[in-house]
């Protein structure tokens, strides 16, 4: 067993954050660290490779029992420290590992660098090679090019989780200005109609407005109300699409966020294009209903564009690789 002050910690680290509202990665973080923990505990704890990986798995297991804050969740600071000290205690571990229980850990590190590595990666190649010749067992000859292959294929993975955690904060971004430029719109057309008017003249029928037939401070409004209103629709319709991930990011969730304000802002800006005849064979809408059925029309036209993000995303969620999403990666 270890000891000293680096193994006082508390041994249950899911009693870390009893009473917190942790996240499910954290819970599947804390439970990786608690088994590799007592992996660590039947060996030799006074080497300095053993004392290394202590401080690691002390490291993760504070990080990923910390308090969650919109600050960490934006840097990713939690998660980026809780996996790289997990993957370095998993290293050290290697390392550490006597010859007689080594074997069993060459299918787990294949595993892993077939998730991470592409097919054409040396390293994977070459360990993939060496124990096809040894009946999938790792020896103590071929415990250097383990290590270096699970650290090459640790460190992709982080890198994956980087990829998806960037693309989810632009997406993010991108929603707040949409949601920013909408209010922006939404407060000019209420506090000064005039200036943005969604009314219509047919000679035959006479004017006709989104409420009414004339303009009102809550023409635009309404207008963003009924847009917002159908890219909800179909932005629920497109959820059959979307998969569920166990990333530490809520990816599908910003997705389907950004379709609301996108589909308020289209509505406006379509009836605006319809208004300044840009839209061929489309002639004044001589009543409100048809202007507020094509708010809908607009609204939900948002999806056009927000189709290409998605297909982003789910493009970004797969190349981020575990054991539930098979083993195999095709780039190089």
């Amino acid at each position: 067993m270890l000891g000293g002050p680096e193994s006082s910690m508390a041994m249950n680290p899911l009693e870390d954050v009893a009473g917190k509202d942790a996240c499910s990665w954290r819970q599947r973080a804390l439970a990786h660290i608690a088994e590799l923990q007592s992996q660590l505990d039947g060996l030799d704890g006074d080497s300095p490779l053993a004392r290394g990986a202590q401080r690691h798995l002390n490291a993760a297991r504070e990080a990923a029992a910390g308090k969650p804050t919109l600050a960490g969740a934006w840097s990713g600071f939690a998660v980026d420290r809780t996996w790289a000290n997990i993957h370095q205690a998993e290293v050290a571990l290697l390392r550490l590992m006597p010859d007689e229980e080594l074997p069993w850990w060459g299918s787990d590190v294949l595993a892993r660098a077939m998730q991470h590595l592409g097919k054409q990666d040396p390293r994977r190649a070459k360990l993939q090679e060496h124990l096809r010749h040894q009946d999938g067992k790792l020896t103590p000859q071929d415990r250097t090019l383990a290590v270096i292959t699970l650290q090459a294929a640790n460190i992709s993975a982080q890198q994956e989780k980087v990829r998806l955690r960037s693309f989810r904060n632009t997406l993010l971004v991108s929603t707040a200005v949409m949601a920013a430029i909408a209010v922006i719109v939404g407060v000019v057309g209420f506090v000064h109609p005039a200036a943005m008017k969604l009314c219509f003249h047919d000679p035959a029928t006479g004017p006709a407005c989104p409420i009414g037939n004339a303009p009102s401070k809550w023409d635009v409004p309404v207008v963003e109300l009924v847009g917002l209103t159908a890219a909800s629709l179909v932005g629920a319709i497109g959820l059959r699409h979307i998969y569920g991930t166990s990333a530490p990011y809520t990816l599908p969730i910003v997705l389907s966020l950004l379709k609301l304000p996108a589909g308020a802002v289209s509505a406006v800006v379509g009836l605006l294009l319809i208004q300044g005849r840009f839209i061929p064979g489309l002639n004044n809408l001589d009543n409100s209903a048809q202007i507020i059925g094509w708010a809908a029309v607009f609204g939900a036209a948002q999806q056009i564009i927000t189709r290409l993000v998605d297909e982003q995303g789910q493009n970004v969620l797969r190349s981020v690789r575990d054991s539930s999403r098979g083993a195999e990666k095709e780039t190089s």
